[in-house]
């Protein structure tokens, strides 16, 4: 097998010296060297950089460098160019072109090391691009550099291994190793003896480096050794050994070709693996994205019906989530957040699994309509947003929850789960928020609108695409779940429909209203309802919000879909007369708006409950009950399912009770009877469904995925700010006659010279390096044009501001004329 790394070329003639020297010399001359439109695209890449923004291209560049800005953009490649960036990393530095190519498809793509091709030759020029725009590569194809940093990262390492699988070069391997030892597998190779160990280590290298040499030492090389080889060559590198190992490691490792990780390890050496794996640094590369290809095909007017039938579910729901805490909301954990018991009982009132009761919660607090009321006792209730809401018209209302979903960093699918301190995370509650989770959202919804109208993707086709997008581990596990939830959540939104992309879903990709598309796919609301004898009501479509409010009212919902079923219960009745209506009201809400007569039973069942209604009376003594007839109250006390109230009688007509008033109330309930509440001058208490309401609550704010991305005019102050403060940095003094100008140093010249100085400028038009520093003690390096000097100031265009500014001169502590090229 031969070798496939090439040789670091030595620049020998002229034209190679010349090159050379014309290359950057670091990352900041390659900064430097940069147009205007690229150096905005690296701050608009990595807009870490911007805070605050660099003085000049140095710190520009050393801000690029260091291990936070690495670590972000790192994360950011697509698999392609991370796998460019690991085989930098296993490369001579610098690393031309060539040796490169042939690390990531075989020795120039020719020969029994390369890979049959599958399209890295093609895509690798674009691939480094990548890591040039991102400032992770500089300097020429000859001589390419990897950022200091980003090598330390992805360079094998005992502790940390590579994803290349390669180990430690030689020279790292033997770098603890005795001089002794290493002339014992100098010679063991067949090399001659050396004077000192860097020679033998070089001597050592160019052997694992040299095709024909190498191949012939594998060739004497007993079988089972090269089935050693064969088990370390894709990684891991390193193996355990006893202290006796057999021959065929022990021949192995007498020459080098295994060496000493510690008392019991080897580590195969990277050349040997390179040769081993016909200089290819990793396994399998993944040039092009996968594919993903449409999995069913649908009409796209059965999507769209399908997804508006979801959205018009999803009102619903979030109404009838709301509205069940609007008298008592659930209390607020002292930790934040919901309850488990708590969830599971608005899950059931929901009739919804508890992950997608948790998404609705999250969901109607994203748009705003659930807060915490922050009273003492504080609870979650409705905000006064929800009344606003519900007088929207039902598309637009569907427009608030997505247009709130789609941008919402809180992640439902994280409930359940534990935080670093072992505590579960609840809903509503803190560490919630994943700033990865819009943009793995939107880039879902732009996959699926790829597709063609009515297609869906098979969900690992999806998972398959973001993996490769974001491959780094830590990342694409996040990214993986963050799409199937969108998967769902969209779904059950009614953004899809059928797993296909909806025409209102395309819209609110588009940042498009989305309204218009879903409304006309809505069903007109009614007003009517069929009422039937099994005490049962039947809305044949969404209802009229005024007819559907009294009937939630009157009514329980018993199945939902394009018809709602409602059933009439005496507790369902009992509420309606709660909530201040009378039975008369009642029999003519429902001939008003049934389009059958009203059954006998359901008139019969009004007029019992309304008959018992009200006959006990329930006050705060700390509560009591009251009753004309007392022998009711004899009836009361004599039940066993009364004596958890702590009831005793005060009057005839009255018993006083230990428990609260409303505690009262629930006992007598589930007792039987059909007591009313009273205040306290003894008026019927009328429960309202707008009786509790938080105070104004702002909807919460997504956590940003890092610093915000820039527009186009901080860009464009930014790049030039760096311009200008580099100009004032770089730029070449002339040298006093009294003292030189010391690198880094502010300029120093006497008040007199100074004042000499800038007025002649003024007069000859020409700029001149000042020091200043201002009224904060803050010292600077500028660049200015003086056009006025007068009253102690001096008035010039600033350079490195890119604007006029005016300066005291008791302030500048010096100033330089500029040398004749740079004026």
């Amino acid at each position: 097998m031969e070798a496939t790394v090439p040789e670091l070329p030595e620049p020998s003639s002229a034209a190679g010296n010349a090159a050379a020297s014309s290359a950057p010399r670091s990352l900041a001359e390659a900064l430097r060297a940069r147009d205007d439109a690229s150096l905005a695209a690296l701050l608009h890449a990595r807009p870490d950089l911007l805070g605050p923004v660099p003085g000049d291209m140095t710190q520009l560049a050393t801000r690029a460098g260091t291990r936070a800005s690495v670590v972000r953009a790192l994360d950011r490649l697509d698999r392609f160019a991370l796998q460019t960036a690991e085989a930098l990393a296993v490369a001579p530095d610098p690393c031309p072109y060539p040796v490169l190519e042939s690390l990531l498809t075989g020795e120039h793509g020719s020969g029994s090391g390369s890979r049959e091709d599958n399209g890295a030759r093609g895509v690798l020029p674009s691939a480094l691009a990548t890591l040039r725009d991102q400032a992770l590569v500089w300097g020429d194809d000859e001589r390419l550099r990897l950022v200091r940093t980003a090598r330390e990262l992805l360079a094998p390492s005992a502790g940390r291994p590579s994803p290349t699988g390669l180990g430690p070069t030689v020279a790292e391997a033997t770098a603890g190793m005795s001089p002794t030892r290493i002339q014992e597998i100098v010679a063991a190779a067949g090399l001659p003896a050396t004077h000192d160990p860097v020679s033998a280590v070089t001597a050592l290298t160019g052997l694992f480096t040299d095709p024909e040499r190498m191949s012939a030492l594998l060739d004497e090389a007993p079988a089972e050794a090269h089935q050693v080889l064969g088990r370390l060559v894709w990684g891991p590198p390193y193996g355990e050994v006893t202290p006796n190992p057999t021959p065929p490691v022990r021949w192995l490792r007498d020459r080098g070709l295994l060496l000493p990780a510690s008392a019991r390890t080897v580590v195969l050496p990277r050349e040997v693996a390179l040769h081993l794996r016909g200089g290819l640094a990793h396994r399998e590369t993944e040039p092009v994205a996968p594919a993903v290809p449409a999995d069913r095909e649908h009409r796209p007017q059965l999507v769209d019906a399908n997804a508006a039938g979801q959205a018009l579910a999803a009102l619903a729901t979030v109404e009838e989530l709301v509205k069940s805490w609007e008298h008592a909301g659930p209390p607020v954990l002292r930790a934040g957040g919901l309850s488990v018991r708590d969830l599971k009982r608005t899950a059931a009132t929901l009739d919804a699994t508890e992950p997608t009761a948790a998404f609705w919660m999250e969901l109607a607090y994203a748009a705003g309509l659930l807060a915490s009321d922050g009273e003492a006792d504080e609870r979650y209730a409705p905000t006064p947003a929800f009344d606003d809401w519900l007088e929207l018209p039902p598309a637009e209302r569907w427009s608030v929850l997505a247009g709130a979903w789609l941008p919402a960093t809180r992640t439902s699918g994280l409930v359940g789960d534990q935080d670093a301190k072992g505590r579960t995370l609840s809903p509503l509650g803190p560490d919630l928020d994943r700033s990865a989770a819009p943009e793995v959202r939107r880039r879902v919804l732009e996959l699926l609108a790829a597709l063609p109208e009515g297609a869906s993707a098979a969900p690992e086709a999806l998972l398959a695409r973001l993996d490769w997008e974001r491959p780094v581990r830590g990342t694409s596990v996040l990214r993986a779940r963050l799409a199937r939830w969108t998967l769902t959540e969209a779904e059950v939104l009614g953004v899809t429909g059928r797993g296909a992309l909806a025409a209102h879903g395309r819209a609110l990709l588009e940042h498009r209203d989305p309204a218009p598309q879903l409304a006309p796919l809505f069903p007109e609301p009614v007003d009517h309802v069929l009422l039937q004898a099994d005490l049962t009501a039947v809305a044949p479509g969404p209802l009229r919000r005024g007819v559907g409010e009294v009937l939630a009212v009157l009514a329980d919902v018993e199945s939902k879909g394009g018809a709602t079923v409602y059933r009439f219960t005496p507790g369902s009745v009992r509420r309606a007369l709660d909530s201040g209506r009378t039975a008369s009201d009642l029999h003519a809400f429902l001939a008003e708006h049934s389009i059958t007569p009203v059954p006998q039973p359901l008139a019969y069942l009004i007029d019992d409950v309304a008959r018992r209604h009200g006959h006990l009376r329930v006050g705060a003594a700390s509560s009591y009950v009251r009753c004309d007839d007392d022998g009711m109250l004899n009836e009361i006390l004599a039940d066993r399912r009364s004596a958890g109230l702590g009831l005793r009688r005060l009057a005839p007509t009255v018993l006083a009770a230990q428990a609260e008033p409303g505690a009262l109330l629930d006992g007598l309930r589930a007792m039987g009877y059909a007591p009313a509440a009273e205040s306290q001058t003894g008026d019927v208490v009328v429960a309202r469904a707008d009786a509790h309401r938080t105070p104004a609550r702002s909807a919460p704010v997504p956590v940003p995925d890092g610093p915000p991305v820039p527009d186009t005019t901080l860009l464009g102050a930014a790049v030039r700010a760096i311009r200008a403060g580099d100009l004032a940095a770089t730029a070449v003094r002339k040298e006093p006659a009294t003292a030189p100008v010391v690198a880094g140093e502010l300029p120093r010249t006497s008040a007199a010279e100074t004042l000499a100085t800038v007025q002649a400028a003024a007069l000859t038009g020409s700029a001149v390096w000042i020091g200043y520093v201002n009224a904060d003690g803050a010292a600077s390096q500028r660049v200015i044009a003086p056009v006025r000097v007068e009253g102690g100031f001096v008035t010039g265009y600033d350079h490195t501001a890119d604007e006029v500014r005016t300066y005291a001169l008791h302030r500048i502590t010096g100033v330089a004329e500029l040398a004749e090229e740079h004026l």
